[in-house]
């Protein structure tokens, strides 16, 4: 007897039943695991139910064809499908792979060429899991990576691990709440919080500073923005480009008021709209050499009075219709001081204005 392929589920659907016990007792013979489906119905009920890596199919089925069957596994299931039909003049084989199979073989099928046509499609299945595995390892080193170069930027501060999730979080939700796609989500959720990464050209003394900043130490702290854009700039990465934007971005204002370029408006784009909005949330409701934490209905007040100034009055009215959920990880990452109302009292850089 030979040893079975536990792993790997073949899956056939033919309304035949005779066609169906062949194929079964071939597919077991060499080793796989098969079950078999008279209909379409019926294989979507075992797709449900069951993980199969390939699918043979035949085409002209009653019910549900062979061809509504391939766009719905191609729709929810990884499996990968081989498609099977005797009317060879309604059906081209570029059509059928257009459609998503992954082979395509005349009825009568001779078991030999079945065995074979299978075999490929699981090698190739296989060496294409291996490739995914290897793009996933390299992706997790590359944010590794950056997280790495982040935290270097921002070493000095004992928070800064939490305000980098933080950040990354905050901005994914937002983003998510806006209405973006996941691409677009993701792409920020990796990106935010490389914001301030131009902080590791700024003197210890003006970044720790526990008192207001001077007009000079702030114009040389204004310079983060730039020297950000420049340590990200010419990366081939999306993300890394998409960092860029916002840590050049992030301190511009709604009114054009910001830094360094005075962009307005939707001349800011919109990621770095985005990060505004949470990093002065971050830090309103976190403690600073300068200042304890603001209480949560202070910083909604900060933020509600800077809609149309300071930030983008669509982002801030979601921001605030959802202000529960930011809040909720705000309470979850890093420490945090309960700080009431009552006991509330501005620090000296905030007297004059929203945090900068």
């Amino acid at each position: 007897m030979k040893m079975r392929k536990d792993s790997i589920h073949i899956l056939v659907v033919d309304d035949e039943q005779a066609i169906r016990d062949v194929f079964f007792m071939a597919i077991e013979h060499a080793g796989y695991l098969c079950s078999t489906a008279g209909s379409g119905m019926e294989a979507l009920d075992l797709l449900e139910r069951n993980r199969i890596d390939v699918v043979i199919t035949d085409i002209q089925m009653p019910g549900l064809s062979g061809i509504d069957l391939v766009k719905k596994i191609k729709e929810k299931f990884d499996s990968d499908i081989i498609v099977m039909t005797g009317f060879v003049e309604d059906f081209t084989y570029e059509k059928i792979i257009e459609l998503g199979a992954r082979d395509f073989i005349h009825k009568p099928v001779r078991l030999n060429e079945l065995l074979i046509r299978l075999r490929r499609v699981l090698n190739e299945r296989k060496l294409l899991q291996q490739r995914n595995q290897a793009f996933e390892e390299l992706r997790e080193a590359y944010l590794d990576t950056v997280n790495r170069l982040v935290l270097a930027a921002e070493y000095k501060d004992e928070d800064t691990g939490d305000h980098i999730l933080r950040m990354s979080r905050y901005s994914a939700l937002l983003a998510e709440k806006m209405g973006l796609g996941k691409e677009d989500v993701q792409m920020v959720l990796y990106s935010s919080p490389m914001h301030d990464i131009g902080k590791i050209g700024i003197p210890d003394s003006i970044l720790l500073k526990n008192g207001k900043l001077t007009s000079k130490e702030f114009e040389i702290m204004k310079k983060h923005t730039l020297i950000g854009g420049n340590i990200l700039a010419d990366s081939k990465s999306k993300i890394l480009d998409s960092a860029r934007v916002i840590a050049l971005f992030h301190h511009e204002k709604w009114n054009g008021k910001g830094y360094p370029k005075g962009a307005a408006g939707e001349e800011i784009p919109l990621f770095a709209r985005i990060v505004a909005l949470v990093d002065t949330f971050d830090a309103l409701t976190s403690k600073r050499p300068y200042k304890d934490p603001y209480p949560a209905e202070i910083a909604c007040d900060i933020i509600r009075k800077e809609r149309a100034e300071h930030f983008d009055p669509d982002i801030t009215d979601t921001f605030l219709g959802h202000f529960a959920e930011f809040w909720e990880i705000r309470k979850q990452i890093g420490t945090m001081e309960d700080i009431s109302i009552r006991d509330f009292v501005w620090s000296e850089r905030d007297r004059e204005g929203i945090v900068t």
